[in-house]
């Protein structure tokens, strides 16, 4: 009985997912938040051993899910090892990704992948295909090669992340850290930087680490890592792999590999040198440190900005310059299908072709020799219409319920929908609504615009006729 009520249940789940994605995916990762809430509620996940108010455990389980950072609760003290161990798995699954984790578990159980559980773990790839019916666009990732993705996606995670920690327990040891806590120091940063959340287990952030240009790059290489995106990484490996066995001497790279790469070294070296700039003469920033580490530190400062949430600095203490581009670099955010959040690299990629396209007088939008179709741009601009939405709506209901200034205020909001996790001291003063509505922004930043509008619409509407075509004026 048991058993027949179990396969009812996975059938009627897989319907539901294979009918409507979108919807499925919503409801995976909002269930993964609840229990989670659910959990580092009890008294078992408090250092203290009492329970935890309800907004606190689900502003942190979002927080942790999303793979944000921002918290409103000190996280070197308030939780157990308990608690600690639930957020650091809730890190890892959120980073994953919920749709991609359910299909591992699926293919582990039936030793296989079908169509429905490739067609889900391929949702986290590519959000298009949360779309019910085919996707016109040629996919990063086609459906036969899910398979070898999900091996990437935990091998490689594993890899990096186990990288990370034998490069930084030996450094913990050399600083005197006690073996026990240096072993769980390390571990606790190795996931918190792939996977982008920016949590630290000590008391001070990483205030006091300012000056140890080392534990600053193996932390910028793991965050680097994990904003590239899987798709990236599953590439970067079947070459390797195709040289190595001499399938090929001239390696094949797709146009969403490269439009990645590109776009997140411009930005980093955009955002390296206007940190630079801006912050040179702060005493509150890079201007605290000799001269000559100030640019790596504004390098330093420039990839968190992209989704990592670490800082060496207070970020309330930027210039007003400092502070817009940090809100910019936000925004944007890292690669498709990685740990990072924002609108996405190839996105802002995608709107700044279109807009050399129509300078030059261009019918197409093209990128290394390849044309970009119409409805990927109608995506793009979807993308940021929606993202400035959210994060206009959030800030616009928060200011009511706090005083601090509205620069301050829209920091932290672009900051939990772009996932980043930097904070200007707004969110952990923020009453129990401010921090609900806080919540719902990470949440909606890290599922998708374009999941959540698929998920909102009922059905796709397939129009049989045209109207009139007319031209209005814009610009």
């Amino acid at each position: 009985m048991a058993r027949t009520a179990l396969r009812v249940l996975k059938e009627h789940a897989e319907t539901f997912a294979g009918h409507s994605p979108s919807r499925f995916a919503i409801l995976a990762f909002t269930t993964i938040i609840a229990l989670t809430t659910l959990v580092l509620a009890t008294p078992w996940a408090s250092a203290t051993g009492r329970w935890t108010d309800l907004p606190s455990a689900l502003f942190t389980a979002t927080s942790t899910v999303c793979v944000t950072g921002l918290t409103v609760v000190d996280m070197s003290t308030h939780w157990s090892p308990f608690g600690n161990a639930v957020i650091l798995i809730g890190a890892q699954i959120g980073g994953i990704g919920v749709l991609t984790m359910a299909s591992m578990m699926g293919m582990v159980v039936t030793r296989r992948l079908s169509l429905r559980q490739r067609l889900i773990a391929a949702s986290d790839t590519n959000p298009l295909r949360t779309h019910a019916g085919p996707v016109s666009e040629g996919q990063a990732i086609r459906l036969g090669e899910v398979g070898g993705l999900l091996a990437t996606v935990l091998y490689s995670s594993l890899t990096v992340e186990a990288l990370l920690f034998v490069s930084i327990l030996p450094h913990l040891l050399w600083r005197g850290t006690d073996l026990p806590v240096a072993l769980y120091d390390a571990l606790y940063l190795s996931v918190s930087a792939f996977n982008n959340v920016g949590y630290t287990p000590f008391d001070d952030g990483l205030a006091s680490y300012a000056g140890d240009g080392y534990l600053m790059a193996v932390l910028v290489i793991g965050v680097f890592a994990g904003s590239l995106g899987y798709p990236v990484v599953y590439a970067a490996i079947g070459n390797l792999r195709a040289v190595i066995t001499g399938a090929t001497r001239h390696p094949h790279w797709s146009l969403h590999v490269r439009l990645t790469v590109v776009t997140t070294l411009v930005l980093a070296a955009f955002g390296t040198l206007m940190f630079t700039l801006t912050e040179w003469s702060n005493p509150g920033t890079i201007g605290m440190g000799a001269e000559w580490t100030r640019p790596w530190q504004a390098l330093f400062y420039a990839t968190m900005t992209r989704s990592g949430g670490f800082s060496l600095f207070d970020p309330s203490q930027l210039s007003d310059s400092g502070l817009l581009v940090s809100q910019l670099m936000m925004f944007i955010g890292g690669g498709s299908a990685s740990t990072a959040g924002g609108i996405k690299v190839t996105t802002i990629a995608v709107l700044f072709l279109a807009a050399l396209a129509e300078a030059r007088g261009q019918t197409e939008i093209q990128a290394f020799d390849r044309r970009i179709p119409h409805d990927v741009l109608r995506v793009a601009v979807s993308i940021v219409l929606w993202g400035v939405s959210i994060v206009l709506t959030a800030t616009l209901v928060i200011l009511p319920f706090t005083d601090q200034p509205v620069d301050d205020v829209l920091f932290d909001v672009i900051s939990a929908f772009a996932t980043c996790g930097l904070s200007t001291g707004v969110t952990a003063e923020l009453p129990t609504v401010g921090m609900l509505v806080l919540s719902a922004t990470m949440w909606a930043g890290r599922v998708g615009t374009v999941t959540l509008a698929a998920a909102i619409a009922s059905s796709p509407n397939r129009q049989l006729f045209k109207h009139p075509e007319e031209r209005p004026i814009v610009g």
